[in-house]
């Protein structure tokens, strides 16, 4: 359920509303507007009666929510939602471009790739310290150090840093050294990380996963509003299907139907979502001329010597290549590229 507010309803009014929500023993979720303020009900098993808000000072009307994703719905909230990542604003009408190694593997070598990747044009610096891996053997990421060398990295070069968390505890740590939390493909329904992930109130990065439809992606993130965090971005990185020409299935249909669903901005992973490096920047030129809200890149100065993903890295030159390509697809869609308001180097 939602209750609209008047434009003209008072700070005062909407606490009240928000008290008779308590009272009930129900969870008021206040989602501000460009003109009024919503509020979403969550915690009710079956139907709560209108009545009961209707006539209390300050509220316009009261709407039954369709969807099981409440808070993510476009009917909670009509305008794009946009998520701040210390500075660089993603959704709306902001296009940001997130670009960085798979995995942080050595000080210089991460260093090397967030200059060139801030040189080319990117607002956010990703990068991997711990790595689900398909197999035992293979690179794993270096953990904590590799964190501390990730922020020491961004704070160096001026960029926000994104990085994945697995666990419980490699939440605990990333939220202790980057701006943003990055859940990934294979945790998109580990339901109590997603929990945890929505108390600590920090940007959250929600990746599809490799089999998942786009409304069990949308629950997946409402399990993150639930507990209070609305900052969440979205992410397609393609899923998996019979096509062997490609590593994955880069699903681009879903960036307009999460559009026309949810008010959260979704950004796009052509690195993962292909799997092979010759496919990256065209896919992602068309996941910018769809209307996403963002690209995710992976970028190595050496693919070859790569720990991780070398097979989908492209190299500084071709991110560039992209970024200044940008600015004759994004008008297409009312976009422009994200401008960070502070940067220190």
């Amino acid at each position: 359920m939602l209750i609209v507010m008047t434009m003209a309803a008072t700070a005062k009014q909407v606490e009240q509303v928000i008290e008779r929500i308590a009272a009930l023993g129900l969870k008021a979720h206040p989602i501000p507007g460009a003109q009024r303020v919503a509020i979403g009900i969550t915690g009710n098993q079956g139907a709560v009666e209108p009545a009961v808000f209707e006539n209390l000072p300050g509220v316009l009307e009261v709407i039954p929510v369709s969807h099981p994703y409440k808070l993510v719905s476009r009917e909670a909230k009509p305008e794009n939602t946009v998520v701040m990542v210390s500075g660089v604003p993603v959704g709306g009408d902001n296009f940001a471009v997130f670009a960085g190694p798979c995995s942080v593997e050595a000080p210089e070598q991460t260093l090397t790739v967030a200059r060139a990747v801030r040189k080319a044009g990117a607002q956010i610096l990703r990068g991997g310290a711990f790595k689900p891996r398909t197999s035992p053997y293979t690179f794993q990421g270096l953990g904590e150090p590799g964190l501390v060398i990730l922020r020491d990295v961004g704070r160096e070069v001026g960029m926000p840093i994104v990085s994945e968390a697995l666990d419980e505890r490699s939440l605990e740590l990333v939220t202790k050294y980057c701006d943003m939390i990055q859940i990934g493909a294979r945790n998109m329904q580990n339901y109590s990380l997603l929990r945890l992930a929505g108390q600590t109130r920090m940007p959250v990065l929600l990746k599809r996963g490799m089999a998942a439809t786009v409304e069990e992606l949308l629950m997946a993130a409402e399990y993150m509003l639930a507990e209070g965090n609305y900052q969440v971005v979205l992410c397609e990185r393609g899923i998996r299907t019979f096509a062997d020409h490609t590593r994955n299935t880069l699903d681009l249909a879903a960036v307009v139907a999460v559009q026309r669903l949810s008010h959260l901005p979704i950004i796009v992973d052509p690195s993962h979502g292909t799997g092979k490096r010759h496919k990256v920047v065209p896919m992602a030129r068309a996941a910018a001329a769809v209307g996403a809200d963002g690209l995710m890149i992976e970028v190595h100065h050496d693919p070859s010597q790569a720990l991780s993903d070398a097979a989908q890295a492209v190299v500084p030159d071709e991110l560039a290549q992209l970024i200044q390509q940008l600015p004759a697809l994004l008008p297409l869609t009312g976009r422009h590229l994200s401008r960070a308001l502070r940067l220190s180097a």
